[in-house]
């Protein structure tokens, strides 16, 4: 341990002396009350240091105490069902010792070292032993086998010994290997360091969300990287909240990062109550939260998505498919625009430091889809969101985010407010994995691809005829183009917008989406040749398969699926018999 002394303070930044021993980015405890830091500069015997707790009433002159190791993650069984802040303390043992508020130089082990778990041993003496080798499995949740894996940073050896199955603590001994080493339970990794495995993989298959907007319009892979950006009450994080029930990942890490207090609270009180579709059992269970609101020290959120994606990390590497929800990226770019000014760098686009697009990226580039060290696959998709000023997607933020991830989700203010929920823009958003995971989408149902092309391109000429229709009204509109907006408000009422309050629609599988979407099309396809025929628009709207259509996402059930073939029929025997009338 090194110690210095504070020379200077401003506000969450630092200046000590006689830190010269010690190297960036590590650890530093500071005054009486022992607040934790890290050391972001080094200029000879002076250190700069962010700190990560609330610092009032600090002076000069107190004492700093480099720790000579970085800023690292408690990782082990226990993490599941955890409610964190930006640097792992558990906020509900917090909670229990200090009455609801974090006191500044509190200290509480993010696991518990007390608890035994159930450890089953996986491997036996004489075996080699190295990175990533799996010695032992711990039931964590219902859900989840922990695998106890050795660290990344293991040498090569053999395994001497090898716990028997029983109750341990996480520091226990669990393991011995050739050359003295031991193991526990438990291991550190540094946050900002990222996990090293052996190479990253194709991106092959989506990540199913059960949102078909998403799943068929814009999909995401597994392991891939996406945005949601949009103004303030367009629904960015009621999205979120919806991808961390349903979709198909084996572990969620939500990070709220800077948002309010009340959003937090939300997400706290309400995860905890969410029934996993999976099991039926708590969605915590396979959960982890990172809780940093607005009004926690600005250097802790900076440090939170760092926090968040080692945890996931560590899951990844156990084989598991982990997704992560950061919300939002907007506030934690505001974090480092804030220690930058304090710092006083040169800032760069509206203020934010011209290291912005590095560390956005850092972020991002620790996503995909990879086998690691020990050959398992497993995944990290990140999804954050944006919240750009005004809804203005060419500030800073926004525009970097689009540099690093494949997949964007723009939220539309005009459609949150006419209540259309997702409001994700099918104008404005994009997705750079369709082309990969087609052949997966097509072993599901072969339309798949057609239906969601032609859709794509029903829906943008409704947006150019709606221009024309503003300044004349739909009646001057032939049929044929009077039908466009038909099928587009059938698409738009009918597929895209989704209750996420009603049992059936909330989510939706697959199977039904491609389905649903392939007999609003061929409903638009055999309407216009009935129009070319002679029949008028008004014969084709008193159809009563119409309004089926566009029920069917609340009406039918996913394991009901037999009962789309039903509509089906029912438009196919009504458009027979209209077309018979015109043919005579």
């Amino acid at each position: 341990m090194i110690e210095g002394r504070v020379i200077q303070i401003n506000g969450p930044i630092l200046k000590a002396t006689g830190l010269g021993g010690s190297g960036l980015y590590d650890v530093v405890e500071i005054g009486e009350k022992r607040l934790i830091g890290e050391i972001i500069r080094l200029e000879g015997d002076k250190a700069t240091i962010q700190i990560y707790e609330d610092n009032t009433g600090m002076r000069v002159g107190e004492s700093a105490y480099s720790l000579e190791r970085p800023l690292s993650v408690h990782l082990g069984p226990g993490l599941l069902g955890q409610i964190y802040d930006g640097i792992q303390r558990p906020l509900e043992e917090i909670k229990k010792t200090s009455g609801g508020f974090i006191t500044p130089g509190i200290k509480i082990a993010p696991l518990s070292m007390e608890k035994k778990w159930r450890f089953v041993p996986r491997c036996a003496r004489g075996d080699a032993a190295g990175p990533g080798l799996i010695l032992g499995e711990v039931k964590e949740s219902a859900t989840i086998l922990h695998k106890i894996v050795a660290s990344p940073e293991m040498k090569e050896s053999k395994v001497e010994w090898v716990a028997p199955e029983g109750e341990y603590t996480l520091s226990d001994v669990i393991a011995k290997f050739s050359g003295g080493r031991e193991m526990t339970m438990s291991q550190y990794w540094p946050v900002r360091k990222p996990r090293p495995y052996i190479e990253k993989m194709g991106m092959d298959e989506p990540l199913v969300t059960g949102q078909r907007v998403i799943d068929v319009f814009f999909p995401i892979s597994r392991g891939g990287t996406a945005a949601i950006p949009g103004g303030f009450g367009t629904g960015k994080t009621m999205t979120q909240h919806a991808l961390a029930k349903w979709c198909d990942a084996d572990i969620i890490v939500y990070i709220g990062c800077g948002e309010r207090g009340n959003e937090m609270t939300d997400v706290l009180t309400e995860f905890p109550k969410i029934q996993d579709p999976r099991t039926g059992k708590s969605l915590m269970e396979r959960t982890i939260l990172i809780a940093n609101t607005s009004n926690m020290p600005v250097a802790a959120r900076e440090v939170s998505i760092y926090t968040g994606v080692t945890l996931a990390e560590y899951y990844r590497d156990m084989g598991y498919d982990v997704a992560i929800m950061a919300d939002s990226t907007s506030r934690w770019a505001e974090a480092l625009r804030e220690l930058s000014g304090r710092l006083e760098e040169m800032p760069a686009d509206e203020g934010f430091p011209a290291y912005l697009p590095t560390r956005l990226a850092e972020f991002y580039e620790r996503a995909g889809k990879v086998k690691a060290l020990g050959g398992r696959l497993g995944s990290i998709s990140v999804i954050g969101a944006v919240s750009p000023p005004g809804g203005d997607f060419s500030e800073p933020v926004t525009q970097h985010t689009k540099r690093f991830i494949r997949c964007f989700w723009a939220l539309d203010r005009d459609l949150a407010n006419a209540r259309h929920y997702p409001a994700i823009s099918w104008i404005d958003s994009y997705s750079e994995y369709a082309e990969e995971i087609r052949p997966w989408w097509e072993k599901v149902n072969p339309d798949w691809s057609a239906a969601r092309e032609k859709a794509i391109e029903l829906l943008k000429r409704e947006q150019r005829l709606s221009q024309i229709v503003k300044l004349i009204g739909p009646d001057a509109l032939p049929d044929n183009q009077r039908l466009v907006l038909l099928a587009a408000e059938m698409i738009k009422n009918g597929f895209l917008q989704q209750n996420a309050y009603d049992e059936i629609d909330m989510f939706c599988v697959p199977d039904k989406q491609v389905r649903t979407l392939k007999l609003i099309m061929d409903f638009y396809f055999r309407a216009l040749a009935l129009i070319n025929l002679g029949a008028p628009l008004l014969k084709i709207r008193e159809l009563s398969c119409q309004e089926r259509i566009v029920r069917a996402k609340s009406t039918i059930k996913n394991e009901d699926l037999a009962k789309l073939a039903d509509i089906e029929s029912l438009m196919t025997a009504e458009m027979d018999e209209l077309e018979r009338s015109y043919r005579k």
